[in-house]
C-alpha cells in the first residue's frame, strides 16, 4: 500500500488531502509511523522522531494513529488477495507476498492479476497500492518500490540480471543503511559491484548474511510464500512526553504497560515463558533484560512481579528514560497449555 496510514487519514478527512501529514504520536517526542508523500518531499520518513520531522517540514500536520481503522482496512485488502490465491504471506498491515502460480480466478498472468487486484483494492478502499511482479520474493519486493505511488514494476527472468546489476546497493531489500555503508567502504556501490565479490569475501565481512547477498544479486531466492506465520512475541511499550528517572514512577508506568501485554496475551489465547523488559534512555541507547520462567504466564498478576524484578536489576544509575516496554516470548499455543498451571480470569457472574 502507498503511505497506508497517511492515505487512510487523507481519505477520511478531506481537509488533510494534498497536505504534508505525519501519522503517529501528536507530541514532539513521538515517532512517526508513516508520512504522506507531500511530507516525504521534505525528507520526512517513517520512524523519524516528530521533533526532527517538524524541523524538516515546519508546516507538517501530526495526526494520531487509529490502528483499529488500519486493521479493518487491511482485512478488506487481504480478503481481496484471498479471492485470487490462498498463498498470501502478510509482512505487515500494508504489505504482503502473493504466490499466483496457480490462481483461483482470473487470467494465468501475474502481471494481469496484479493490475486486477490493484483495481479491486482501489474500488473497495479508495486507496492506491504498488506491485512488484517477478519469479521470486526478493526481486518482487525490490521491484514493488520502483514505481510508487500507484505503480507496477515487472521483472521477467531474462531481465533480472540487468535489473539487479543497475540497482544502487541501498535499494536492495535486506541491505539497510549501516550494511550499505560497510559495502560502500569495500567499493561495492551497485549490484554490478556486489556480483563481482566472491562468496568467501562476503562471508568474511558479513558473516551468514554474506551467502544471502551472494545469492540475491544473482537472482537466487528459493524462499516459498508462507501463508501463515507463527507469532513470536506479544508486547507493548510507551514513549513518554518527558523523560523520567524516578524508579517509583517507572514502576507505575510499567503497571499500565503490563496490563496491556496481559490483555493482548489473553486475546490471542497465548502464554509465554520468557518475560522481557525494554528500556530506552534519553540518549536513545536501548537495553533489555529477560527472565525465563518454569511455566508459561499471561496474567497481569504473574507478569508484574517479574517485570519489576527486572527493573530493579537494570543499570539505571539515575539515567533518564524515554521509553519502557514489556513483552512475552517463548510462546505456547492454547493446545500446548493443556494440563499446565495458568491463571485464567473468569468474569463475575
Amino acid at each position: 500500500m502507498d503511505a497506508f496510514y497517511a492515505s487512510i487519514e487523507q481519505r477520511d478527512n478531506p481537509a488533510l488531502r494534498g497536505k504534508p501529514i505525519g501519522v503517529g504520536g501528536t507530541s514532539r517526542r513521538g515517532v512517526l509511523a508513516t508520512a504522506s508523500y507531500e511530507a516525504r518531499q521534505f525528507g520526512v520518513r517513517s520512524a523519524m522522531p516528530n521533533g526532527l520531522a517538524l524541523k524538516k517540514c515546519p508546516h507538517l500536520i501530526l495526526v494520531k494513529s487509529r490502528f483499529d481503522v488500519y486493521k479493518r482496512v487491511s482485512a478488506q485488502i487481504r480478503e481481496i488477495f484471498h479471492r485470487y490465491t490462498d498463498l498470501v504471506e502478510p509482512l505487515s498491515l500494508d504489505e504482503a507476498y502473493l504466490d499466483v502460480t496457480e490462481p483461483k480466478q482470473g487470467p494465468p498472468s501475474a502481471t494481469l492479476l496484479a493490475e486486477q487486484i490493484r483495481k479491486e483494492v482501489f474500488e473497495t478502499t479508495q486507496l492506491t497500492c504498488s506491485a512488484g511482479v517477478s519469479y521470486n520474493k526478493f526481486i518482487a519486493k525490490t521491484a514493488s518500490d520502483f514505481n510508487k505511488p500507484d505503480g507496477i514494476t515487472v521483472v521477467l527472468p531474462d531481465q533480472a540480471q540487468e535489473f539487479l546489476e543497475k540497482l544502487p546497493i541501498a535499494k536492495f531489500h535486506g541491505i539497510g543503511k549501516v550494511t550499505a555503508e560497510r559495502m560502500r567502504a569495500l567499493g561495492i556501490h551497485s549490484g554490478a559491484d556486489l556480483a563481482k565479490a566472491d562468496l568467501p569475501t562476503l562471508r568474511l565481512h558479513f558473516g551468514k548474511a554474506g551467502k544471502f547477498f551472494y545469492n540475491i544479486v544473482r537472482g537466487i531466492d528459493d524462499r516459498p510464500v508462507i501463508s501463515s506465520r507463527e507469532r513470536k512475541s506479544i508486547g507493548a511499550e510507551r514513549t513518554f512526553e518527558e523523560n523520567i528517572s524516578d524508579l517509583g514512577e517507572m514502576g507505575a508506568r510499567l503497571d499500565d504497560i503490563v496490563k496491556e501485554v496481559s490483555r493482548r496475551a489473553e486475546k490471542s489465547m497465548s502464554a509465554g515463558k520468557t518475560v522481557t523488559l525494554k528500556i530506552k534512555f534519553s540518549d536513545f541507547v536501548q537495553i533489555t533484560r529477560s527472565k525465563t520462567l518454569p511455566n508459561p504466564v499471561r496474567s497481569y498478576e504473574d507478569l508484574l512481579p517479574v517485570i519489576k524484578e527486572l527493573l530493579q536489576q537494570a543499570p539505571l544509575r539515575d539515567r533518564e528514560v524515554r521509553l519502557l516496554g514489556a513483552s512475552l516470548s517463548n510462546l505456547k499455543k492454547p493446545e500446548e497449555l493443556e494440563g499446565q498451571q495458568i491463571k485464567i480470569p473468569f468474569p463475575d457472574l
